[in-house]
């Protein structure tokens, strides 16, 4: 028999979740993938749990990186950082096995603004037996993570909203999200309005969403400590033109 040598293909697959995402994905699921942790106090640290659906082994490497904010939400920036404490920061999970990871805050304790990090479960590669060859496709799973201060809150009004043509053509709600305060927060952390008028002032459109109905149609709404965003929803508006108005009121809670 002639000798054929082990060969592993690696397709890096990027899972990458956001403000607006959290879900369980592929073989693998990592749960919670948008934490809030505190400069001091209990809350300083949470447990992530990434289950192992597959029949084989998977082994993991957690890294940390800086992230910043835009108008999609919020990105990574490349840039690692120490002020987060992973452990364990590597792990094997047997298969159907699951695996807890702590991640803690470990930074500054007097931040003068909240800060966002990417916490990313790398999928490494297995070994490949001798003789054999594979293709393996590795995932990257992204735990959005924010960090505040104790007894801060945000800020968050709207300052404008208009209409906007989506890519199927189809007017929809852009919303001008601002929070003038030290700590970030989050849209569905309240209730909005939408109202719109046609030229003559005539109402033709209004919508009141709940906390649970704004993450579900429009995603949790991630709006950073003194950021202004520009944010595209996907609520459709019977008619492009007239005017639209929209009002948030924060939870009380």
């Amino acid at each position: 028999m002639p000798f054929r040598p082990k060969t592993a293909v690696y397709a890096a697959l990027a899972v990458a979740t956001s403000a607006s995402i959290a879900t369980a994905l592929y073989a693998m699921t990592v749960s919670p993938v948008v934490i809030d942790l505190q400069t001091s106090g209990q809350r300083m640290s949470q447990v992530v749990t990434i289950e192992n659906k597959y029949a084989k082994p998977v082994i993991l490497e957690v890294l940390t990186q800086e992230a910043e904010y835009t108008d999609e939400g919020v990105r990574g920036t490349g840039k690692a950082t120490d002020d987060l404490l992973v452990f364990p920061p590597q792990a094997q999970i047997a298969p159907g096995g699951t695996q807890a990871v702590r991640i803690q805050y470990v930074g500054d304790p007097d931040l003068a603004k909240s800060r966002h990090y990417f916490v990313t479960v790398a999928q490494l590669p297995v070994k490949i037996p001798e003789g054999e060859s594979a293709l393996q496709l590795l995932y990257n799973f992204q735990i959005v993570t924010g960090v505040s201060m104790a007894g801060k809150r945000p800020n968050i009004s709207v300052s404008n909203a208009e209409s906007y043509v989506g890519g199927d053509g189809k007017p929809r709600v852009l919303l001008v999200l601002n929070n003038n305060a030290d700590t970030y927060g989050y849209l569905s952390n309240g209730s909005l309005r939408i109202v719109q008028k046609d030229d003559t002032g005539k109402e033709i459109f209004r919508k009141t969403m709940t906390g649970d109905q704004i993450s579900q149609e429009i995603g949790f709404g991630l709006v950073g400590a003194g950021q202004v965003r520009k944010m595209q929803t996907g609520i459709v508006l019977p008619a492009s033109g007239g005017s639209v108005e929209a009002y948030f009121t924060p939870s009380t809670r």
